[in-house]
């Protein structure tokens, strides 16, 4: 599916034209933002909700299944509007994006008390923070923990003996991983099958182009960008833009065509993180010819990372994948995804999973040590982008700790192959000195969301201490109070209650709402509601209260937000360390989960060189043996001789 605008403009326009007094200030606004964004669905803020209006409404509703409401009207019409709960939005937004549609988020940008203070009919200053699309996500609960979400930006360059080249970005802003390279118009659809991208960017030309564009309209999200995303010119200025670099010779070496396809990535992640820079990795060359490469049809029918059916059960991934951690398992993906065609570099990872084939011990101490270790680089991603919370804090202290438990069983390793030696140099790069920081000021029991607070350690702060204490203090002279009045009024079941409509507010059962509300008892609680079963009070001596409490709990919490975004500035400093020991820990992770798969399955190392020489004596298929083995039937083995006869040459 192609991303298209989804609404017609016309609505928007007509209903931006109309005079002011037949549209409301709030919605006057709304039209202004909505048509800012076109062709996404937007999520309004409104409260406790984000609503959505007019087609956006319709559409939203019949995607998600959710009731179709009205508000106002629009030329004698009613404006069609549906919403979705705030702290929900993350399961809504999944299947929005699933189903292909992208998402402006409008966030209110004030509290409401200081709209109101501007005047009676002041609205609220709302702005967009984030387009949510496919290749752009970040939260777990968004995301496959097992795969990795690739954006890739395609660009065209006119070859002069008439060929086109085309390079090619590909980013996880989840993970950080940044890789280009170049390849031709027709190696472009093996190049996408091995990649799997979940969102495309191209050219409007590129998209209409007669031999291009058929292979883009085979993947689910591609959209279609203006030419300046991809303007060549600039693609070098916009890169060293991003990375803080004076000159490219700060970041790997491209060609023009691969910078242009960068350059065109890394604008479309400013454009839909509106501003917030997530830190990716300096863009790494994949070298043409460094990994095999297998046509569409052949990997579809080799079930290589999914089934004919797109399961991924059942297929050789699913059949051999041990691995204990989800960046472990993305990582063999990969590889597995794009086989390497250098020997050298196939006999390095082969002589670190023959070092855990033969060191049981050391393999099963660091599986145990690993499966606690959390997912770094995605909790990294968060917390650059100001979606973390306080256990994405726990997660990078869990996890330097935990390399050090790593270093630590490797350590036992007399000479360590080529690969757990980098793997070992990389875990030691993070700084212990932030775990600790991270430890003094992180609370045993951390809340899921920042703004529930309660996450920093009592004793880290002092003024948080101070104003936590004046908060519950001010609680205990309310259950002091209600105690009081209680006696006062003769009432034993008078209760005090809380909610985030009327505050604070003294409750009755209907029985005794008459007695409070005569004499001489009136003179202290002041009727505020009437319910089916229960009155409701306030008091000027509560009122009081709840302005001490509100005050303090306020001063509290924004003392506690002070806090996580220090110690994230501390996460994004560190983050290239942080990231290289992410990629330490998935390494590590595949090397002994495919040690522990061949001696569970008595598979044998191969030997690879150079030469044309294939044989397989003996050979069994993974996916088959599993398969037969669940049914109880044996599986038989099979050899095979491809190798070339006697005096023939290749060519």
């Amino acid at each position: 599916m192609t991303i298209q605008p989804t609404f017609p403009p016309s609505v928007e326009a007509q209903a931006a034209a109309e005079p002011a007094a037949r549209v409301t200030p709030m919605m006057e606004q709304y039209l202004e933002i909505k048509a800012a964004n076109p062709g996404l669905l937007l999520f309004y803020r409104m409260g406790d909700f984000y609503e959505l209006f007019f087609e956006d409404a319709e559409i939203a509703s019949r995607a998600l299944g959710i009731m179709l409401t009205k508000r106002g009207k629009h030329q004698g019409n009613d404006i069609p509007m549906c919403g979705v709960p705030v702290e929900r939005s993350d399961d809504y937004l999944h299947r929005l994006i699933a189903q292909g549609f992208r998402v402006a988020v409008c966030e209110q940008m004030e509290d409401p008390a200081a709209a109101k203070a501007r005047g009676s009919k002041s609205v609220v200053r709302r702005d967009v923070v984030r387009l949510v699309t496919p290749g752009t996500l970040t939260e777990d609960t968004l995301l496959d923990a097992r795969a990795n979400n690739y954006l890739l930006a395609v660009a065209r360059m006119r070859g002069s003996s008439g060929a086109d080249r085309l390079g090619l970005a590909w980013i996880d802003i989840s993970t950080s991983e940044f890789i280009v390279t170049e390849c031709s118009v027709g190696e472009l659809a093996a190049t996408l099958a091995r990649i799997n991208p979940n969102e495309i960017i191209v050219t409007d030309a590129l998209y209409g182009d007669t031999d291009i564009g058929p292979v883009l309209r085979e993947w689910p999200a591609v959209t279609p960008l203006t030419r300046d995303v991809f303007d060549s010119s600039t693609a070098e200025r916009r890169l060293c833009d991003y990375f803080a670099v004076a000159t490219m010779d700060g970041l790997s070496a491209m060609s023009r065509l691969e910078a242009t396809a960068a350059a065109a990535a890394v604008t479309y992640i400013d454009r839909t993180q509106v501003g917030k820079r997530p830190p990716l990795s300096p863009p790494a060359r994949e070298a043409t010819g460094t990994t095999m490469a297998i046509d569409p049809a052949t990997r579809a029918n080799l079930e290589l990372t999914r089934t004919l059916g797109g399961e991924r059960r059942g297929s050789l991934l699913d059949a051999i994948d041990c691995t204990v951690t989800s960046a472990g398992s993305r990582l063999l993906a990969q590889r597995l995804a794009a086989p390497l065609t250098d020997s050298a570099a196939i006999a390095r990872r082969l002589d670190a999973i023959a070092a855990f084939v033969a060191d049981s011990g050391l393999r099963e101490d660091l599986r145990e040590t690993l499966s606690a270790a959390p997912d770094l680089s995605r909790a990294l991603a968060r917390l650059s982008l100001g979606r973390g919370g306080p256990r994405d804090l726990a997660g990078l202290r869990d996890a330097i700790l935990a390399a050090d438990q790593v270093l630590a069983h490797l350590s036992r390793m007399a000479e360590p192959p080529q690969e757990v030696a980098a793997s070992m140099a990389a875990l030691r790069r993070p700084s212990r000195e932030l775990a600790r920081e991270f430890e003094r000021a992180l609370a045993e029991q951390l809340p899921l969301f920042k703004r529930d607070g309660g996450f920093v350690r009592e004793g880290y702060e002092p003024a948080l201490d101070e104003s936590r204490n004046l908060r519950d203090a001010s609680r205990l002279v309310v259950a002091s109070m209600q105690a009081r009045y209680a006696d006062d009024a003769g009432v034993k079941g008078l209760k005090i209650r809380h909610n985030n409509v009327l505050g604070y507010f003294v409750e009755v059962t209907a029985q005794h709402g008459d007695k409070l509300m005569s004499p001489p008892l009136n003179a202290t609680f002041i009727h505020r509601q009437t319910l089916a079963g229960q009155v409701r009070f306030t008091t000027a001596e509560l009122g009081e209260i709840e302005a001490k409490i509100a005050n303090a709990g306020d001063r509290a919490l924004g003392l506690e937000l002070e806090i996580f975004d220090k110690l994230c500035a501390l996460a994004v400093a560190a983050s290239e360390d942080l990231r290289a020991a992410a990629h330490a820990f998935a390494s590590l992770d595949v090397a002994t989960a495919l040690a522990k798969r061949a001696v569970d399955d008595n598979y044998v190392r191969p030997e690879v060189d150079g030469s044309l020489s294939f044989a397989i004596e003996g050979g069994r298929h993974p996916v088959v043996e599993q398969a037969l083995k669940r049914d109880g039937q044996p599986f038989i083995a099979n050899s095979c001789d491809l190798s070339p006869t006697p005096g023939h040459k290749s060519g």
